[in-house]
């Protein structure tokens, strides 16, 4: 088994664990505030929907919506996706939650393929290439590191939406 091989294990498990609860997801529960201090996403004036941000730690930390970890996961993993095609970078604020728990599967779905694509066309040698992302200014990170944390924080994500799902179930008896 080679580097890559593992890489690819390790993404297609977590992903088989997202998509059990991808599938039981209604759009409700996207939107559904599990507390009272609470990220969302949020539908402006202009009919785009935009994440809860601030810049700055919170106290207490607000407690995310499936809305917003989906909005989360797709902002991370289209910058990630950037960097690792050698794109134009997009800021944060470019990157817009879709509207519904519908389109955020559906758009969750189609960065799953892009990377799994990538995945497929890389070789070992490439993971010894440089990597410019998540890592600010000059590190001595590789791509094999940018993989692992892409893996490692979309585990982390899929907990979160799972833990999400359950405690939203179990309050309303489901």
């Amino acid at each position: 088994m080679t580097r890559l091989d593992l890489v690819r294990w390790q993404f297609d498990l977590t992903w088989s664990l997202f998509e059990i609860h991808l599938e039981a997801l209604t759009d409700d529960d996207f939107l559904w505030e599990p507390a009272a201090v609470c990220w969302t996403v949020r539908i402006g004036s202009d009919g785009l929907w935009r994440p809860d941000w601030d810049e700055n730690e919170l106290d207490p930390v607000p407690v995310p919506t499936i809305g917003w970890i989906s909005w989360h996961i797709g902002w991370w993993w289209s910058v990630a996706l950037d960097h690792l095609h050698q794109r134009t970078v997009r800021e944060r604020t470019d990157i817009l939650w879709p509207g519904s728990g519908g389109s955020a599967m559906v758009w969750l779905r189609r960065l799953k393929d892009e990377y799994r694509a990538l995945l497929d066309r890389l070789s070992d040698d490439d993971l010894d290439a440089a990597a410019t992302f998540p890592w600010p200014g000059e590190s001595d990170k590789t791509v094999a590191h940018t993989l692992a944390w892409l893996n490692a924080e979309l585990m982390k994500n899929v907990a979160e939406v799972g833990q999400l799902r359950l405690i939203r179930a179990a309050r309303a008896g489901l």
